[in-house]
């Protein structure tokens, strides 16, 4: 609840628990095992700082999130707890301002990003990329970039790619070697995240993230509500969403330095999602944004079972801690458990390891930042209880409100002219040269044989006429022969006559 320039969380004892607004983006810790309250925490938390005038973005992991758009149900049990906390005069059941989202499109507006946006370093993380294969990927997002191909979505990168392929001898001397086992790497990589529907976050029109920093009319900040029911099924692809999330904060939200209260807050459930295997220069870039965002008055908090799941060099930079109760059945477990004591301030007056296994449901130990910015004490605290619904919205509130957000321009994809349409005439165009050439090859060819014939047909009709002409020479010699030995007879003939008769 929002009172006098701070959050009240909850009551330890008769004292109750606060986060000055000053200290809300030095970012947050909520840990807890299942069923312990986190998501209560989570929501109670993203109501006050809607009250604050600080929009907020939320992930809504098992779909009950969404009733912070409709008022609260009075019952027995929440009329004491509102006398319990000394809130009877400021408390209402009360809706909040919502606006939905969904990766899927299926419960919320589309959320969609372009491969562009997204860049080569991002991606090749998201895609478990060699070295190897991640210079590969920047050289085709330079190729792209320096002949003009636009890269909205995913098969305007597999065009890319195997163009690239097929053309690298022309581009290893500018830009580098480019093997054809890497870009299959590369496209075989694609095909999981193109399955957990890749194919659907990567398009446009892309979200423009300053639509999540709106307020409404009563200056109340809006909440942003992430159905992530199916995808946090698609662990790829959620941490895609993530990671992009985070880069396009730091790199579009002018510096702000030390603000009376965030532009914005952002809360990141099942957050071990993003670093279960992640390769260390993964962590590094989360960690480089968790730590740099804040002076763009940006708050993350950073939603799951342990403090354990989130890596130290990120887990440093968590100042304000919601720790709900974790079970120590096993050494793991138990290990977990010391390892959350730690990381809260000590209080003198009880053993935080004890007490973080004896919390009961609702209950947590809280660590905040004071105005100074000077870590609080440990403190046992009752969290506070929301104002807004607890369940799920009913589908047709859900559709009503989507329809008066003022998001609808994002509902519908559009698929303009990128790389995949320019390639494919590109492509088409050096397919029909190709054919042509290999035509007028054909056509040479069938000339070059049609003259080679006709050359022996040539020289075959020469031949025959050499052949024919010989043999009438041939003729003519044995007439004239003939006739001289006829000749020669008759001569001979008369001279012997002559002789015989003389």
């Amino acid at each position: 609840m929002y009172t006098d320039e701070s959050i009240y969380v909850g009551l330890s004892g008769e004292e109750r628990v606060t986060i000055p607004l000053n200290m809300i983006n030095r970012h947050g810790l909520i840990a807890g095992a299942t069923g312990t309250g986190k998501t209560i925490t989570m929501k109670t938390l993203a109501e006050s700082f809607s009250d604050a005038g600080v929009p907020v973005f939320l992930c809504d992991v098992k779909g009950d999130v969404s009733g912070i758009a409709l008022p609260g149900a009075k019952s027995d049990s929440m009329e004491k707890r509102i006398d319990k906390f000394g809130i009877r005069e400021q408390f209402s059941y009360k809706a909040y301002p919502v606006c939905f989202w969904d990766i899927y499109g299926e419960n919320g507006h589309p959320v969609r990003a372009t491969i562009s946006d997204m860049g080569p370093e991002i991606l090749a993380r998201i895609l478990g990329l060699t070295p190897a294969q991640e210079g590969v990927l920047n050289i085709v997002f330079r190729i792209a970039d320096d002949k003009g191909l636009l890269l909205i979505d995913l098969k305007d990168l597999r065009m890319v790619l195997n163009y690239v392929n097929e053309h690298r001898k022309d581009y290893t001397m500018t830009y580098g070697a480019i093997s054809t086992q890497s870009v299959g790497g590369i496209l075989r990589a694609l095909i999981p995240l193109e399955n957990q529907g890749g194919d659907l976050f990567f398009g446009e029109p892309a979200l423009d993230i300053m639509d999540w920093i709106r307020t409404d009319v009563y200056g109340k900040g809006v909440v942003n509500v992430l159905d992530c029911v199916k995808l946090v099924q698609n662990p790829a692809l959620y941490a895609s969403f993530l990671l992009w999330m985070m880069a396009e904060l730091f790199e579009n939200l002018p510096e702000a330095g030390d603000m009376d209260r965030p532009k914005m807050v952002f809360f990141f459930d099942e957050a071990h999602m993003l670093f279960t295997d992640a390769p260390k220069v993964l962590v590094q870039k989360i960690e480089q944004v968790v730590r740099l965002i804040r002076s763009k008055g940006v708050g993350i908090y950073f939603v799951t079972q342990s403090p354990s799941d989130i890596p130290d060099s990120v887990l440093a930079q968590l100042s304000n801690r919601v720790q709900h109760a974790l079970r120590a059945y096993t050494p793991a477990e138990q290990k977990a458990v010391k390892a959350a004591a730690q990381s809260m301030r000590a209080n003198p007056d009880f053993k935080t390891e004890d007490v973080i296994m004896e919390l009961g449901v609702g209950e947590a130990l809280t660590s905040f930042l004071d105005e100074s910015g000077v870590p609080g004490m440990a403190q046992r605290t009752a969290i506070i209880c929301p104002q807004s619904l607890m369940g799920p919205v009913d589908e047709q509130s859900r559709q009503t409100l989507m329809t008066r957000d003022g998001m609808e321009h994002y509902d519908q994809m559009v698929d303009n002219e990128s790389a995949y349409e320019m390639l494919t005439g590109v492509m088409e165009k050096e397919a029909l040269e190709a054919e042509n050439a290999e035509l007028r090859e054909q056509l040479e060819k069938q000339k070059a044989k049609e003259e080679a014939a006709a050359a022996k047909q040539k020289a075959k009709a020469q031949e025959a006429a050499e052949k024919k002409k010989e043999r009438a020479q041939e003729r003519r010699k044995n007439q004239i022969e003939r006739q001289l030995i006829n000749t020669g007879a008759q001569v001979l003939k008369r001279g012997l006559l002559k002789t015989l008769f003389k």
